[in-house]
C-alpha cells in the first residue's frame, strides 16, 4: 500500500490500487456477469455474480469509502438510484426531514414514489437549528440535507444538525455532490450517510451517470449492501472504471473550478444586470462562516437572478461557450433554469416559498479560461437586455 497522508494522493492511490495479478497501475475492467467456482461454495476472490460484487466496482467502492472517511462505499447506476437505496432503509409510518433546498429529484422520489409506501417527509429550514429541533417528532427517522444546497447554495451547519440527530437517535444523511470529499467530509462532522451524484464532479467529464453512498458503521453497511444486491441498481464495470479515472484528477479539477468560480462570482456581482447572486464564497453570504470551517472553499456553483428588464430566453440563446444543459460538475461550464429544469418537480408554491424564482439561473463554473467564461456570460447578459 502506498504511503500517503493527504487526500490529493488518496485520490490516486486510495481504495484498491492497481492489479496484483499483472502489476497494472490501473484496476482492470472486469467485464463479466458471472465467475467460475472451484466447487460448491468455493468462490474465487469472493465473487459469484456481478450484481452482488464486481472487482472493478469494488475498487471504486473502497476508494470512495476511504475518501469520505467511512466504513463502506456502494456504487449505483445513478445518483437517484443511490438516493433510492438509502431511502429504502425506512418503513411505513416513518418520516424524513428535508432541507428547504434539495435537488428536485430527491423531492420527486419522496413525493411520488415513497409516498406509495407510507414514508412521509417535511421540508424544514435546516439553517435554523431551533426550528429543526422542534420539527423532529417520533415519526422522524432521518434528516436529509444538502450543504451548500441546490440551487440557492444555502449553507447548513452539518455538525450541529448531526448533533441534533444524535440527540433524537435518528440518522443524518448528507448529499455531498456539490462539495465532493475533496472540499468537505460530512462523516467527519458527524453524518451517518453520505450520498453523491457521481455523475457530477467525481466523474467530472459529463461522460457517465453514477451514484455513490458511504456509511459510517458496519450495521448500516450491512443494510445498504442487502438493498443494493436485492434491488440491483448497481454501477457497471466500465462506468466504475471511468469513475475511478475521473476521481484521480478531482483535486486539480476542483482547484481550477473553485478558482474560476470565485473570479466569475465577483464579476457577476459587479454587473448592473444582476439583481441577486448566491455564492457561499462571499464573506457576507448566508452561512459563510460555517462554510469556511466545514469546507475548504465556497465551491464552484453560483446562482444568480437578472433584473426583470432582461430576457432569460435571450440570455440562454446568446451564450456561445457556456452550455444550457442539465447537470453540473463537468469540465465545461453549464447553466440551467432551475424552475423549469432541475427543480420542475417542485410545485410552484414550494418553489416560491423557498426562493427558487422564475428568474433564477444556476451556473456550474467549468475549468475553461476564467476570462472566456465571464466574457461569454457578460455578452449574453448585454444581448438579453430588453430596451
Amino acid at each position: 500500500m502506498a504511503n500517503y497522508k493527504h487526500i490529493d494522493s488518496a485520490l490516486i492511490h486510495g481504495g484498491i490500487y492497481g492489479d496484483a495479478l499483472t502489476g497494472s497501475v490501473n484496476v482492470p475492467i472486469y467485464q463479466t456477469s458471472t465467475y467460475e467456482q472451484k466447487g460448491l461454495g468455493k468462490l474465487v476472490g469472493g465473487y459469484e455474480y456481478s450484481r452482488t460484487g464486481n472487482p472493478t466496482r469494488a475498487a471504486l467502492e473502497a476508494l470512495i469509502a476511504e475518501l469520505e472517511g467511512g466504513v463502506s462505499g456502494f456504487a449505483f447506476g445513478s445518483g437517484m438510484a443511490a438516493t433510492t437505496a438509502v431511502l429504502s432503509l425506512f418503513h411505513t409510518g416513518d418520516k424524513i426531514i428535508l432541507s428547504q433546498n434539495v435537488y428536485g429529484g430527491t423531492y420527486r422520489v419522496l413525493a411520488k414514489v415513497f409516498d406509495h409506501f407510507g414514508i412521509g417527509f417535511d421540508i424544514v429550514d435546516t439553517t435554523d437549528l431551533a426550528v429543526l429541533d422542534k420539527a423532529i417528532t417520533p415519526e422522524v427517522k432521518a434528516l436529509f440535507i444538502e450543504s451548500p444546497a441546490n440551487p440557492l447554495l444555502t449553507v447548513t451547519d452539518i455538525k450541529a444538525v448531526a448533533d441534533i440527530a444524535k440527540k433524537h437517535n435518528i440518522l443524518t444523511i448528507v448529499d455531498n455532490t456539490f462539495m465532493t470529499p475533496y472540499l468537505q467530509r460530512p462523516i467527519s462532522l458527524g453524518a451517518d450517510i453520505v450520498i453523491h451524484s457521481a455523475t457530477k464532479y467525481l466523474g467530472g467529464h459529463s461522460d457517465l451517470v453514477a451514484g455513490l453512498v458511504v456509511v459510517n458503521d458496519s450495521e448500516l453497511a450491512r443494510k445498504i449492501a442487502f438493498i443494493q444486491n436485492s434491488t440491483g441498481g448497481v454501477l457497471g464495470p466500465f462506468d466504475s472504471f471511468l469513475l475511478i479515472r475521473g476521481i484521480k484528477t478531482l483535486g486539480v479539477r476542483m482547484d481550477r473550478h473553485t478558482q474560476n468560480a470565485a473570479f466569475v462570482a465577483q464579476r457577476l456581482r459587479q454587473n448592473k444586470a444582476v439583481k441577486n447572486i448566491y455564492y457561499p464564497g462571499f464573506e457576507d453570504a448566508q452561512g459563510h462562516d460555517i462554510q469556511v470551517w466545514q469546507a475548504k472553499t465556497g465551491g464552484a456553483m453560483i446562482s444568480f437572478e437578472l433584473y426583470e428588464n432582461y430576457s432569460l430566453e435571450r440570455f440562454f440563446e446568446s451564450l456561445h461557450l457556456v452550455a444550457l444543459a442539465e447537470s453540473l460538475g463537468g469540465v465545461e461550464s453549464l447553466v440551467c433554469h432551475p424552475s423549469t429544469m432541475t427543480h420542475a418537480a417542485f410545485p410552484k408554491d414550494i418553489r416560491d416559498a423557498v426562493g427558487i424564482t422564475e428568474n433564477l439561473i444556476r451556473l456550474s463554473v467549468g475549468i475553461e479560461n476564467e476570462m472566456d467564461i465571464i466574457e461569454d456570460l457578460e455578452q449574453a447578459i448585454r444581448q438579453s437586455e430588453v430596451k
